[in-house]
């Protein structure tokens, strides 16, 4: 059996599963979130593979079928449910489909204007109301039966039942100029609120009972009561929608069904609206998505229909779905996805954090590739292994986290994450501390942490944005562990932390691609290599540019011929000796170092050769400067310095010509006297400058 068939089979019977609990159970196991995620998985892969789709698969049925407990009863014309849409480009591409399917353009560009909005709207807006279809037949005005969705075609006689709804009319009054027909197909939604259900919530407990998980099973179960005093009791509400049968010909759009529905004393949803443009359901979806929890009701997004009742039928129907409507929903905060890898990141504190990576999965909004496991006890209460379907939560203004782990969709090949016994920082060993592990070198974590900060800092890479409380962030939060990190980082990692949006997230990730093209000698300095400052850094990058003499040079190579300098090649270079030499050696003999290169350079990160010496007045002599300057700085001083030509060194050596004196001149004037090293003042520096100009 193929990979993809397998997964498959494994989807629709956990979803066939976990319908029969929804609808017909009202017991919920998992979200509604999670339920569509795996439902828009298995249309993908069949979608992905024609060939395997048949029509006992879930993405092809309505519903489920009735409870034994009540008369089945037909419906006279098939309930349908919606295809989902949870994005703009999806409803994009609805229309698209919906504008190809009927060879005709459904937005008219004039009728986005305010002022030629005289025709019929194109679209009609209702609020999706987490309830239950149900299907109300009056005979003469009459009520005499209402039928459950159940699988579409065949649902429950609830009739007794909802009688005790108030919102729904037992019998039709004729208050405008339509008149009643003989018979009438009304389709509405039964629904309950929140305060009701808070309030049978609480009884339920007092009774020991098990409380409901959400307005929507309450209203079902309330429904389905076979003493209709219970459902009386429960204060069902209900909006009636559509009409199924025939009207009169002269209703020619679906927001005029509305308008004949009340005309007759039906219960109409006061906040449904016609929209001329996607750009006008686009701001209709938002608002409602802030305002949804004030309504006294559930809802889950917009029911979305082209208005021209011809258009609709038209349209006609795809799978489970009519063609010409679509449920476009609010962004869930759960989705279903796989764990690709889970890597372990270490803390300010020292503390190891494994998180894990993610196949690429929307979760409100954004695009999540990472997503945190907390700790090791957390790793096993979840029993999560690496290839597992999981569910991620997105919650607050926190990165995403693992909640569930899905083991019906185990394939056998999934791998258990093992527990760290050395730090991946520095190779030590590791320590329980309560629930965390721990490096047991304390000055791990705090170490870390600076070398990050030096690896971004102005003289390195020189990554804006990028400061001490937002590494300290990245660490708290196990979305980086070490400078490589850095380049891993992506939009949907930072944009869902507290104080970070999409706008400034965005513009860190664009820094941040930006500081990956380096020169060799700053990309050594941001190594953080002890006792190697920017001067030592730029004469070991012009040394190894030199040997390697390569047009573009690699961060691997890099690393392979820093492994190659002996100690006494390195005694050789300028301004270098014996305890720096040894520091150098040591760090490119050392395996995690060397990792974290390979790190870098799969990252993308790209080097760029030192730029060369700039010929002037000060051409081939090497310059220290101390004491204060008047007229400029010191870091001023040293760009002019190499502008014209100079070399400049924090320290003075056998190397140094010549040695500048400000203000307060230290230990380093006594030093170049006793040396013999030519002495300027800061005047004869300028004066020199000058003549480079000249």
């Amino acid at each position: 059996m193929s990979a993809s068939l397998d997964r498959i089979e494994k989807l629709r019977k956990l979803i066939a599963y976990h319908r029969a609990l929804y609808y017909l159970f009202d017991d919920p196991q998992i979200s509604d979130a999670t339920f569509d995620s795996l439902i828009r998985e298995l249309e993908l892969l069949e979608k992905q593979n024609p060939h395997l789709v048949h029509t006992s698969s879930p993405t092809q049925q309505v519903g489920a079928k009735p409870l034994e407990t009540f008369v089945k009863a037909e419906h006279a014309f098939p309930m349908f449910s919606f295809t989902d849409a949870f994005s703009r480009d999806e409803m994009q591409a609805w229309l698209e489909r919906v504008e190809k399917y009927l060879h005709k353009k459904i937005l008219n560009s004039k009728a986005s204007q305010p002022s030629e909005k005289k025709e019929a709207a194109p679209f009609y807006c209702e609020l999706k109301i987490d309830g239950l279809a149900i299907d109300l037949i009056y005979k003469n005005g009459l009520l005499v039966q209402a039928i459950t969705r159940g699988d579409g075609l065949v649902g429950e006689d609830v009739t007794q039942n909802v009688r005790t709804i108030a919102d729904i009319p037992q019998k039709l009054e004729q208050l405008g100029e339509w008149p009643i027909p003989e018979y009438l197909v009304i389709r509405g939604e039964v629904f309950i609120s929140k305060q009701e259900l808070a309030r049978i919530n609480m009884q339920q407990e007092a009774e020991g009972k098990k409380p409901y998980a959400n307005t929507r099973n309450l209203a079902a179960g309330s429904l389905r009561q076979l003493d209709p005093a219970i459902t009386a009791s429960r204060k069902l509400m209900s909006f009636q929608y559509d009409i199924a049968s025939s009207v009169s010909k002269s209703i020619t759009t679906h927001e005029q069904y509305h308008q004949l529905l009340a005309s007759w004393g039906c219960t109409i949803n006061p906040h449904n609206a016609v929209a001329y443009s996607l750009d006008e359901i686009y701001a209709l979806q938002a608002a409602w998505e802030k305002k949804r929890e004030a309504l006294p009701y559930e809802i889950d997004g917009l029911v979305i229909l082209l208005n021209n009742n011809d258009l609709f039928v038209r349209a006609g129907v795809v799978g489970r779905a009519p063609r010409g409507a679509i449920a476009y929903k609010f962004l869930a905060l759960e989705a279903t996805t796989i764990i690709r890898a889970v890597h372990v990141q270490v803390g300010r504190t020292g503390v190891l954090t494994p998180v894990a990576e993610l196949q690429p999965v929307a979760v409100g909004g954004v695009t999540i590739s990472h997503a945190t496991l907390h700790n090791f006890d957390e790793i096993e209460r979840l029993g999560v292994r690496i290839g597992d379907t999981v569910v991620v939560t997105r919650s607050g203004d926190v990165i995403p986290k693992i909640t569930a782990v899905i083991t019906d969709l185990r394939s056998g090949k999934e791998k258990k994450i093992a527990i760290p016994t050395q730090c991946p920082i520095d190779g030590s060993a590791v320590t329980r501390d309560g629930v965390f592990i721990k490096c047991t070198n304390k000055k791990c974590g705090a170490r870390n942490r600076n070398h990050i900060i030096h690896f971004v800092s102005r003289g390195a890479f020189n990554i804006k944005g990028l400061g001490k409380k937002v590494v300290d962030r990245f660490l708290d939060e196990g979305l980086i562990g070490d400078i490589a990190d850095i380049f891993t980082l992506d939009t949907s990692d930072i944009s869902v932390l507290e104080r970070f949006g999409e706008k400034s997230a965005t513009n860190l990730i664009e820094e941040i691609n930006r500081a990956k093209y380096i020169t060799l000698s700053r990309f050594l300095y941001a190594l953080g290599i002890p006792q190697v400052g920017e001067e030592t850094a730029d004469i070991l990058a012009r040394r190894m540019e030199k040997d390697l003499s390569f047009k573009k040079i690699s961060i691997i190579d890099v690393g392979e011929q820093g492994k190659k300098y002996s100690l006494e090649v390195l005694q050789e270079l300028s301004d270098i000796g014996p305890k720096v030499a040894e520091s150098i050696f040591e760090w490119f003999h050392d395996s995690h170092n060397q990792t974290v290169l390979k790190k870098l350079e799969n990252a993308g990160v790209i080097l760029e050769k030192t730029k060369q010496k700039k010929q002037g007045v000060l051409s081939g002599k090497t310059f220290c400067i101390t004491g204060t300057l008047a007229t400029m700085s010191r870091p001023h001083a040293k760009e002019l310095l190499e502008n014209a030509g100079g070399i400049f060194h924090a320290t003075i050596t056998k190397q140094t010509n010549v040695v500048i004196v400000g203000e307060n001149a230290g230990s380093k004037l006594l030093q170049a006297q006793k040396l013999g090293i030519e002495v300027w003042t800061e005047d004869v520096f300028l004066k020199k400058l000058q003549a480079s100009e000249i």
